[in-house]
């Protein structure tokens, strides 16, 4: 196991951070950068990490893909523009692409960023009783059925180009994993529909990112989930809830519910050597939020839970 933490694509402060205490495996996210997908733009953030002595190992970010989710004119187009990136991350050795399935933006991912928690630290939260109650959104008309097809569809375009270029597609679960949200289906939500998802299109290139949160919010044993995905596991987000889906805080890495140990032993029995990197963690004395859309991002709480992880690692040797 790689241990990771997602960075932007130019140093700062966080680069530096990773540095000191040993993580040496990036992922990056393009926030605010447009085309980020084009070669030139991936082979100098690529190089910008290697200059720094840290391996750009993942892209979580996803180029527009509304009309592709919805199945509407102009999908192609921006399949074509995934097909791009896939192919710019083969030349590049960047190996692993984390994407999402759903239709951007539909509901907000938290109701609350400051729930107290231990020593006044702030832990954020979903509580689909508030969201419920927002207006339905435009596309609340599609139909489960038809996210099926368009997802089938949008495989069968990029798959083969990831297996040519050598890079592993983990798709992220829908969080919160609930269905439908503001009136649109989600398909992303639970073990079972992994598996209908992996048998769309089988191929060791299209994966899971395994988000223990959100697996754990669809109330799942986790180590038993890991086993049962197995080597179609390609990137784990590290990190707990307490909760369901339908109403969920975001805990301390040491301090949830879900055995983290036997998480860690989990992946070692099936092979896991990919990159793990922590995530949403509760806001600690003197440090704000970057913007209200990313809570869960500051610095502190990372540090810890890459200790926190660390040390269970090396106790699972």
């Amino acid at each position: 196991m790689d241990p990771a933490l997602i960075l932007p694509p130019s140093p700062d402060r966080r680069w530096t951070l990773a540095k000191q205490i040993g993580v040496n495996c990036g992922v990056a996210r393009f926030w605010g950068i447009d085309d980020w997908w084009e070669y030139d733009t991936l082979l100098r953030t690529r190089n910008r990490f290697e200059d720094h002595d840290i391996s750009l190992r993942v892209v979580e970010d996803r180029p527009p893909m509304t009309r592709t989710v919805l199945g509407k004119e102009g999908r192609d187009e921006e399949i074509a523009t995934v097909k791009q990136l896939l192919r710019n991350m083969g030349k590049l050795g960047i190996d692993t692409y984390s994407w999402v399935w759903t239709e951007n933006p539909v509901g907000v991912v938290r109701t609350s960023d400051s729930i107290p928690d231990r020593g006044g630290s702030r832990k954020s939260g979903y509580d689909h009783a508030w969201d419920r109650q927002a207006d339905d959104h435009p596309e609340a008309g599609i139909t489960e059925t038809e996210l099926w097809e368009n997802l089938e569809y949008f495989l069968n375009e990029v798959v083969p180009v990831a297996e040519r270029a050598g890079v592993k597609m983990a798709l992220h679960p829908d969080d919160p994993p609930l269905s439908p949200v503001r009136g649109v289906p989600r398909l992303v939500t639970s073990v079972e529909k992994y598996e209908r998802i992996l048998d769309l299109h089988p191929s060791s290139n299209h994966g899971v990112t395994f988000c223990q949160g959100n697996f754990a919010a669809m109330k799942t044993d986790i180590p038993s989930a890991i086993r049962r995905l197995g080597d179609r596991i390609h990137f784990v987000h590290f990190r707990d809830v307490e909760g369901t889906a339908e109403s969920f805080v975001e805990t301390w890495h040491d301090d949830g519910p879900t055995d983290m140990r036997a998480t860690i032993e989990a992946y070692r029995d099936i092979g896991f050597d990919g990159p793990i990197r922590p995530d949403h963690v509760p806001r600690m004395a003197g440090e704000k939020d970057r913007d209200g859309a990313h809570a869960g991002y500051t610095d502190m709480g990372r540090l810890f839970a890459i200790g926190y992880m660390k040390g269970l690692i090396e106790q699972t040797a």
